[in-house]
């Protein structure tokens, strides 16, 4: 897992997760103000607001993402 700087040609999606440098927690992106050069994030389940600077993009690779998805099915729909 890499934490990618946000760069003026970067893209960023409302419900992303990213890293909040200064608190050094990952938030949930509301919404991406480009023009106001800020991020509107969830924390801790409050609302807040800061600079596009402080924020990191999270970046994982494909063999990440399939070691980290897990998913299990009940398997009862599987004998009918």
């Amino acid at each position: 897992m890499e934490f990618r700087e946000i760069k003026e040609d970067s893209t960023v999606y409302p419900g992303e997760y990213l890293l909040h440098e200064p608190s050094q927690e990952i938030v949930l992106c509301g919404a991406y103000v480009k023009s106001e050069g800020k991020i509107k994030a969830l924390r801790q389940g409050r609302l807040m607001e800061d600079k596009i600077e402080n924020f990191r993009k999270i970046w994982t690779n494909k063999k990440e993402m399939k070691e980290n998805k897990r998913f299990n099915k009940c398997g009862g729909c599987k004998g009918k």
